[in-house]
């Protein structure tokens, strides 16, 4: 299927791993040129020169979208490398699992300022250039929004804010013609899922695979999720014919969550 994305310009947080980079190598696949951000100077490296192997067009830039200012400077480091922005992808962002009387205060704001108010700002900085191009953003965020549970209070609360504000943007995507989504993946087998799996073969000493069929059978979904499940349905999202989709949140899990 031809999707149409020949030509535009995306804009792809967290993208030197896991969905991230799914995302980032499939528009470049399609035909983007694609802006790739994040943290580890040799991951973003690695993944430019993989999107380079297959003839696609990408460039990096490091930044702690943590830090206030840092949103409006990749930005305009976009505006001067291209030109134009066509596509906003909001991936990072973590937040850590555990007690919640445990969790602290640092904790907390650490699990929002990333995945939330990086990207909150990150849209303001951006509105400009996308409403110049017609364009679209999409939020990958997670199931947990609608399915929290007591080890996962800030990522439950984090995601479901997520979704939140995107709906309501996508009010003002409305008005200024750029496309709105959220989509929440399930679980998927990225190195965070593993690392999460290593404490469970602590306890029980099966080996990954074995740890990991464990864990479908609990989830009681078909298989886990990869990284190309999640960028293939991004890209169609994002692309022309996906255009009418807008405001929705997709939960992408398997069937993990049966009903909202």
């Amino acid at each position: 299927m031809e999707l149409g994305l020949a030509g535009k310009v995306a804009l792809v947080t967290g993208s030197s791993r896991g969905i991230g980079r799914a995302i980032a190598e499939l528009l470049a696949a399609e035909g983007c040129a694609v802006m790739l951000t994040g943290r580890d100077a040799a991951a973003l490296a690695e993944t430019q020169r993989a999107i380079a192997s297959k003839g696609g067009k990408a460039k990096s830039q490091l930044a702690e979208l943590r830090e206030p200012t840092a949103p409006a400077a990749l930005v305009d480091v976009v505006k001067h490398d291209f030109g134009r922005l066509d596509i906003l992808v909001h991936n990072a962002g973590a937040t850590k699992r555990g007690d919640f009387l445990a969790l602290t205060d640092d904790d907390w704001a650490d699990g929002f300022a990333l995945k939330f108010f990086a990207h909150m700002r990150l849209a303001r900085a951006a509105w400009p250039l996308l409403k110049a191009a017609g364009g679209a953003v999409l939020a990958i965020g997670g199931n947990g929004a609608a399915k929290p549970t007591s080890d996962f209070t800030i990522g439950s609360s984090v995601n479901a804010a997520v979704a939140a504000f995107h709906k309501a943007l996508s009010d003002i995507g409305k008005r200024d013609g750029i496309q709105v989504n959220t989509l929440h993946p399930g679980h998927v087998d990225t190195g965070r899922m593993r690392r999460q799996m290593e404490a469970r073969i602590a306890k029980s000493g099966r080996d990954m695979a074995a740890e990991i069929e464990a864990y479908r059978r609990e989830l009681n979904v078909p298989r886990i999720g990869v990284p190309d499940d999640i960028a293939a349905m991004a890209a169609f999202i994002l692309s022309p014919r996906g255009r009418w989709l807008h405001g929705a949140t997709i939960i992408m899990d398997g069937g993990e969550i049966e009903m909202l």
